[in-house]
């Protein structure tokens, strides 16, 4: 069975850092992409980050400059460098892979989430 799991949330001040960390565990054939979103209160959940199979990446303007997407395939982890963070980058951020194949179809996987928040 497939499972993402986030970890390294937490409560930092304005222009600090945090890496987050996507495992992914369970048998898979291939997958498409794995990407980080965030949704703040009252906020529409919105794609913060990507990774394609392809190694093509995308960030969110408002992220460009200050985070970096990376992935290690031999541990199944994708994470995400967060630098000269700001307040209105507070939100719960989840991992996200896309068009997983398993043995018995294609899914796409969400973790429970990691809340981060940026405060003085």
């Amino acid at each position: 069975q497939v499972q993402l799991v986030e970890s390294g949330g937490g409560l930092v001040q304005p222009g600090g850092s945090l890496r987050l960390s996507c495992a992914r565990s369970g048998s898979i054939f291939s997958l498409s992409a794995m990407g980080w979103y965030r949704q703040a209160p009252g906020k529409e959940r919105e794609l913060v980050a990507s990774i394609n199979s392809g190694g093509n990446i995308y960030y969110a303007d408002s992220v460009k400059g200050r985070f970096t997407i990376s992935r290690d395939n031999a541990k199944s982890t994708v994470y995400l460098q967060m630098n000269s963070l700001k307040p209105e980058d507070t939100a719960v951020y989840y991992c996200n892979a896309e068009r997983v194949r398993t043995r018995t179809g294609i899914y796409d996987y969400w973790g429970q989430g990691t809340q981060v928040t940026v405060s003085s």
